[in-house]
């Protein structure tokens, strides 16, 4: 008796210790979505983490009882263990406890989703372009006034094409100002890709004929990596990503360097056509 005591003591003792150490590990956001400087990426990791340490608070329960239910009716040398066929108000409990449990996931996530999904507007320190203005997507941006920052990702084996509204185009690197919505029109060139930044929230399929959406909006500056999410073959580990946060007014000079080197670009490709040319 006191061996089987001891070996349930034990088992307790590891699950309440296991349990521990997952709810550390998921608060290091080890294995919860990372959280960085945009409202949806926080969201996202807060419906998560409220979703796992509900379902943990529900495995310690369960587990509790088990254990309990091994200690307190076990079989002694002087009594049999009790043969419990069936209790009505029991089931009934656990039925209807585990009903409210998905009742209320689902609640707190519809009402988590509209701000993980629909942009915000930008913030007062945004970049004056698209300051204060209501952002959407799936829809054309509002006409008249300034807009939303709009970004078109384009990905193809195995590297990633930024085109901004303003004629500047990057690659691997987005370069975006703090403060302002950014809404990303994503493609595929080829095959099927995937654009994820962890710390910014959005994780996007880059799929071949369709444009998916998505936005984020970064309230701090930085740069923050990232990396392509979808098998898309050989290359695919190197297929990296990042985004940079600027001031609004470093970003407008790094836009207009951008075009500069862009129109360099151009002119050097005419210049090697009409070489060829006079030389056939």
């Amino acid at each position: 008796m006191a061996s089987r005591l001891a070996l349930t003591l034990a088992l307790a003792g590891l699950a309440l210790a296991v349990a521990a150490v997952l709810a550390t590990v998921a608060g290091a956001d080890a294995i919860t979505p990372e959280a960085g400087p945009t409202k949806n990426a926080v969201d996202t990791d807060t419906l998560y983490k409220i979703i796992f340490y509900t379902g943990l608070a529900v495995v310690a329960l369960v587990w509790g009882v088990l254990f309990y239910s091994l200690f307190r009716f076990r079989a002694r040398r002087w009594r049999t263990a009790p043969q419990i066929f069936g209790n009505a108000s029991l089931e009934l409990g656990w039925t209807l406890g585990a009903s409210a449990i998905v009742v209320a996931i689902a609640i707190v996530t519809f009402i988590m989703l509209d701000g993980i999904k629909n942009p915000q507007r930008s913030g007062p320190s945004a970049l004056a372009a698209a300051r204060s203005q209501n952002a959407v997507l799936d829809q054309p941006p509002p006409s008249g006034g300034s807009k939303p920052l709009h970004v078109t990702v384009s990905g193809q084996q195995y590297i990633w094409r930024y085109q901004y509204p303003n004629g500047a185009v990057s690659f691997q690197q987005m370069v975006v100002p703090k403060d302002t919505t950014v809404l990303l029109d994503i493609k595929a060139n080829d095959v099927a890709h995937s654009w994820w930044i962890p710390k910014l929230g959005p994780k996007a399929d880059a799929i071949p004929g369709y444009t998916n959406h998505t936005w984020f909006k970064a309230t701090a500056t930085g740069t923050f990596a990232g990396q392509c999410a979808e098998f898309c073959g050989s290359g695919h580990a190197v297929m990296s990503a990042k985004v940079t946060v600027v001031e609004p007014s470093e970003y407008t000079s790094w836009v207009d360097t951008q075009k500069k080197l862009v129109q360099q670009a151009q002119q050097e490709v005419l210049k090697q056509r009409k070489q060829i040319q006079s030389q056939g």
